[in-house]
């Protein structure tokens, strides 16, 4: 399968805890799970319906000794990953991990000269997921960099992959950036606050009862932090962090008064009044 498009395809939850993370995901999100291990490699797919979602795979004993933590991983789909590779080298940008065959095709783990990592694939062996798909539930429909410089960082990603500014969609933070994929809106770019320990990527996860959702994540051993202001398409947000320390993000409708509102702080991560803030949506949401 030829992946040429330039935008987020698959995601990947790289954990410390593999059966933990799947049993708190099925509650929270609603997946299914469906083994797909090697003999080399644990893998689970996270399905919505039939459809794989995102994947789950355990960190690495080498990235934990180089201090990696939990994270989620979001897969930029190339046709060329080793051409890409050297564009990125060439724009500033670094290299976590040269190109390698996996299970799910030939990938690399890369970074922005920001510092926030992200992967590429191609060949990929999983159904990928279609910018189209971004409205529907349990499927990521939103990709968020927080970035230390984040039209710096969007330079190099327009540069990149021709990623472009969204025009005529105003947004509705002072500072925030949405940009577009053929055509398409694919996500946004902020500054990251304070409290964060570095530049990431964060991906929102659908769900038809945001309020719920939430509740499932506290109840599982999560945390989570609700921005008050719907979007105006109505859908809520909130910002989260597993049992075992990956960062993500749920959205959905408002199924009924929260029994969470904003924190003054936990585990690096301050209300302050600009938590996951509003955004304009994609053509798919209206």
């Amino acid at each position: 399968m030829v992946n040429d498009r330039g935008y987020f395809i698959w995601f990947e939850l790289m954990t410390t805890n593999m059966a933990a993370a799947a049993a708190f995901y099925r509650n929270v999100v609603g997946w299914g799970t469906q083994e797909a291990s090697t003999s080399k490699l644990p893998y689970t797919l996270f399905m919505a319906g039939e459809a794989p979602a995102t994947g789950l795979i355990e960190l690495p004993e080498e990235g934990r000794r180089m201090g990696a933590t939990p994270r989620w991983m979001g897969y930029v789909g190339v046709s060329d990953v080793r051409a890409t590779v050297e564009r990125i080298k060439h724009l500033g940008g670094a290299v976590y991990v040269p190109p390698t065959d996996t299970n799910i095709g030939l990938i690399s783990v890369v970074s922005d000269p920001g510092s926030a990592s992200f992967a590429l694939i191609d060949r990929m062996q999983i159904r990928p997921q279609q910018p189209t798909e971004s409205g529907k539930i349990g499927r990521v429909g939103w990709n968020e960099l927080l970035a230390a410089d984040p039209e710096r960082e969007l330079a190099f990603y327009f540069e990149l992959f021709g990623w472009q500014k969204a025009l005529g969609k105003p947004d509705l933070l002072a500072g925030y950036c949405s940009f577009s994929a053929g055509g398409l809106v694919i996500g946004g770019a902020q500054k990251m606050w304070p409290e964060e320990p570095a530049p990431f990527w964060l991906f929102y996860f659908n769900v038809d009862d945001l309020d719920a959702a939430i509740e499932r994540v506290e109840a599982g051993g999560g945390k989570a932090v609700r921005n008050e202001m719907d979007l105006p398409s109505g859908i809520s947000v909130a910002r989260c962090v597993d049992p075992q320390g990956a960062a993500f993000a749920l959205q959905g409708k408002r199924g009924h008064d929260p029994k969470i509102g904003w924190r003054t702080e936990w585990q690096g991560f301050s209300s302050r009044g600009r938590l996951v803030a509003p955004k304009p949506r994609r053509e798919s949401d209206k």
